[in-house]
């Protein structure tokens, strides 16, 4: 069985995450799209219609808190959602190759690369292994500008205002890191939404845009 397929531009894209997340909210989720036929219709290829770049920590199952199935969600993961040239050039291939016409940036409350570049500071830090040093690290700068604005130590910093923070900081780093996708936003084809994921209630609660996507409050 074949489905037709429907462009949505940034706006419809956001809207459907919105109404999925909603629906996981609340408890009334429709698992939708993840029949035997579903996967036989993506045999032929895939046409998702949004791209997550999200942290790769367990609980924030990006498919799963937007209610969404096979072959809808184009996911790029790694600890921290933090910026590398594999994770921009993933991301560039779901707007440039799969035309999505959304990025969602998907932090989330908890987060233990957040929670290691603040203790990174401490006076008395262990010395973590290099690869999970360099893997944080983009993290640490953001620490620092979080307690000179809440006139704090590094170390006490609120992880919650790092995190929220680091999102900012993300969206602006993949817009200066990619001109395509800077054009793709430019040009109102991809709208940007970076967002908090929050543990207990399920709501992902969006705290940047960019592009062609309007979100009441911001």
């Amino acid at each position: 069985m074949t489905s037709t397929r429907v462009q949505l531009n940034p706006q419809q894209a956001w809207d459907r995450l919105a109404e999925g997340n909603a629906r996981f909210v609340e408890g009334t989720v429709l698992h939708p799209r993840q029949s035997a036929d579903r996967r036989r219709e993506l045999t032929d290829g895939q046409h998702p219609h949004a791209v997550v770049f999200g942290c790769s920590d367990s609980r924030p199952a990006a498919e799963i808190v937007f209610d969404e199935g096979l072959g809808d969600m184009f996911v790029v993961r790694n600890a921290g959602q933090v910026v590398s040239p594999s994770m921009v050039g993933s991301i560039e291939f779901a707007v440039a190759i799969l035309n999505v016409p959304i990025l969602v940036v998907l932090g989330h409350e908890a987060c233990g690369a957040v929670r290691a570049a603040i203790d990174s500071t401490r006076p008395d830090a262990p010395e973590l292994p290099a690869k999970i040093w360099r893997l944080i690290a983009p993290i640490v700068p953001t620490v620092h500008r979080v307690a000179r604005t809440h006139q704090t130590v590094p170390h006490d910093a609120d992880a919650d205002a790092v995190g929220i923070e680091h999102i900012r900081e993300t969206v602006d780093e993949l817009l200066q890191a990619s001109s395509i996708l800077a054009a793709a936003v430019a040009e109102g084809r991809v709208g940007i939404v970076g967002a908090v994921y929050r543990l207990g209630e399920g709501t992902v609660v969006p705290h940047v845009v960019e592009g062609a996507v309007s979100i009441p409050g911001l």
